[in-house]
């Protein structure tokens, strides 16, 4: 079942995701004591700076696993039941029955019904899943916008809902993830933040990964791209943005290294109890934001290979950036990628994202670099 590392095959599939017209990307793989690190194309297409492989990058709903982490420790030390409806926690946020309806556990593996507040606070996004009828307009309108997560949140709860609290298949929503971070504020009387920060990130000793609170990326990084499905060409940089549009469901910053760090020794049991753990891999159907219906944990995703075992982890993007971080169940093999442009597909006719060459190419680098 153990694969090695090989440099020449990763190295080759990392470059073809470039040649297929990703500016920059860059990963570490690892198997066993093995570790292979490589990056491709430019960090910033003005100058030409090479992408390196730790550099700092922001990873999107890779920030879901450690709000959920998180919500889990608490749920062992009593704070927190999994099953206990949110309106006992947050009932102005969530109030009347459907706040006793949801629970804990719902807002995790997103069974809650509630729907995503994006569409609401970005006006330009409206149509949304129409992509024809979006633009990207509210991308740069909202920049340095400060939200507030309650006034999110309350645009996620006041929009028609988008199931039954509890059904399935279950809805990926953002709104899941900003009430788990105001549960947090009440339960330890601190921003979710900062107990995510000091109880997971920095249990886990990753030296490299934050929740901002100002909208630059400190350390070396990489410029990101956002071509908002063609229709913001060339790709603008996003790389300076006010992340309180997404806070604890995906502003985090950290590197390939830190990623796979943190799911390693999340899969061991190091982050949560094996049996917090248990709970985070038991899985429901969730149509994800592509529409694809997906089996879905408490803030970790899966993947199956037969003859390879099962994979846990998850996907993130934002504006301009996206990242990928699996380890298999037995935290031998782990891959960590992370791209610097996003939405890189161009409609057809029918308002339907074109297959691209970039598809295939990372397809075919997850694969070699999960597989061998």
């Amino acid at each position: 079942m153990r694969n090695p590392l090989d440099s020449a095959e990763l190295t080759t599939a990392l470059e073809n995701v470039h040649r297929a017209g990703m500016p920059g990307l860059f990963a570490e793989v690892r198997d066993g004591g093995q570790v292979w690190r490589g990056a491709a194309g430019v960090a910033d297409v003005a100058t030409g700076r090479p992408v390196t492989a730790d550099m700092r990058h922001r990873v999107g709903s890779i920030t879901k696993p450690f709000t959920a982490a998180a919500v889990l420790q608490q749920v062992e030390s009593g704070q927190i039941g999994l099953d206990t409806p949110i309106r006992r926690y947050l009932p102005r946020l969530v109030p009347g029955e459907r706040g006793d309806a949801i629970t804990v556990r719902m807002l995790l593996n997103h069974t809650s019904g509630l729907a995503e507040y994006l569409p609401y606070a970005y006006p330009s996004l409206k149509a949304l899943p129409a992509l024809a009828d979006t633009g990207p307009e509210s991308l740069d309108d909202h920049r340095l916008t400060r939200f507030d997560p309650v006034e999110l949140i309350a645009m996620g709860v006041g929009a028609p809902a988008v199931g039954a609290p509890g059904g399935t298949p279950g809805v990926y929503s953002n709104t899941n993830y900003l009430l788990l971070g105001e549960l947090l504020r009440q339960v330890t009387g601190m921003s979710a933040e900062r107990y995510i920060t000091r109880n997971v990130i920095e249990r886990a000793g990753l030296r490299e990964t934050e929740l901002p609170d100002a909208p630059h990326i400190d350390g070396p990084h990489s410029q990101i791209y956002e071509a908002w499905f063609g229709m913001i060409e060339p790709p603008r940089d996003y790389s300076v943005y006010d992340m309180s549009w997404v806070g604890p469901a995906g502003s985090l910053i950290s590197t390939v290294r830190d990623l796979n760090r943190f799911f390693g020794m999340l899969l061991a049991g190091e982050i949560v109890s094996p049996s917090s753990l248990a709970q985070m891999q038991r899985t429901v159907p969730v149509v994800n934001q592509e529409g694809r219906t997906i089996d879905y944990g408490l803030g970790l995703h899966p993947v199956k290979a037969p003859g390879q075992g099962t994979f846990w982890g998850h996907g993130g993007t934002v504006w301009g950036a996206g990242a990928l971080a699996m380890t298999r169940a037995d935290g031998k093999r782990q891959m960590a990628v992370a791209v610097n442009q996003q939405r890189w597909n161009r409609l057809d006719s029918s308002g339907r994202p074109q297959p691209h060459p970039i598809d295939d190419a990372l397809a075919a680098f997850h694969h070699v670099a999960m597989h061998g």
